[in-house]
């Protein structure tokens, strides 16, 4: 949210290019705060020849409820109606306090390329609404990565987070642990995520560190944040790679 439409089309069509042979889908988020900003991005991923568009909610004036959102969802794709259609819902970002489940009811009628929800949300209980009333051709995701687990067990049907960047192939073998029925597995593996982000948490944790780790343990030069987001103090970052290499030894 940070970037100009015209750097995340640049961004949008370099992962677009990238990723040809190397990944099943490239799925394009063009939310923005202003409605005229998220049809040029939707027109823009479509064109780019983009796997599907995501759209979170407008976050300074803010829809007061499920049909205001749902409408605006409604405006952005009809100008890109033939790809595949993600609500992303991040209530703690957003600041927009209506339930998830109450923005998918009847949201095929508005949005028939309508595909399912990205929900970064604490709320397990709309959570699980959402994941009761999906349709079968939906994608019920879940973002919270400390409690994916949780998730998983109401019906998750994949997993989209900031610290699988860095930890994707933990999360790989929690997935694997739960499809196979090995609990205790996966309750480890999730216990250790637990342990990071908690430690992180205390430690002043947010979108500056979180990227900082993720260069440190990639090894990837990502650069550094824009304001109003910090960069990490260099002391910070030592002590979270070390806490992460403590945790994931094997990693």
């Amino acid at each position: 949210m940070s970037l100009t439409v015209a750097e995340r089309q640049i961004l949008a069509e370099e992962w677009c290019q990238k990723a040809k042979g190397k990944m099943d889908q490239v799925i394009v988020h063009v939310g923005c705060m202003s409605l005229k900003d998220s049809q040029e991005l939707a027109r823009h991923a479509a064109q780019i020849g983009a796997d599907g568009i995501a759209v979170i909610s407008p976050s300074f004036f803010k829809p007061s409820t499920a049909d205001v959102l749902r409408t605006f969802l409604q405006e952005v794709s009809l100008v890109a109606p033939s790809l595949p259609f993600y609500y992303y819902h991040i209530p703690a970002f957003t600041g927009v306090n209506v339930l998830a489940k109450d923005v998918l009811e009847g949201i095929e009628d508005l949005i028939p390329s309508f595909r399912g929800v990205k929900f970064s949300g604490s709320n397990l209980m709309d959570f699980g609404q959402c994941v009761s009333y999906s349709r079968p051709h939906w994608s019920i995701l879940y973002g919270m990565d400390e409690q994916l687990l949780a998730a998983l067990a109401l019906g998750a049907q994949g997993a989209v987070g900031s610290t699988y960047n860095y930890i994707g192939c933990h999360i790989n073998k929690l997935i694997s642990a739960f499809e196979k029925g090995n609990l205790v597995q996966a309750r480890t593996i999730q216990f250790k995520m637990q342990e990071l982000i908690s430690y992180a948490i205390k430690q002043g944790f947010d979108v500056g560190v979180n990227k900082q780790l993720m260069s440190e343990v990639s090894g990837l030069s990502l650069g550094p944040p824009r304001l109003p987001v910090k960069p990490c103090p260099e002391a910070l970052t030592l002590a979270l790679t070390q806490k992460y290499h403590s945790i994931f030894p094997e990693h």
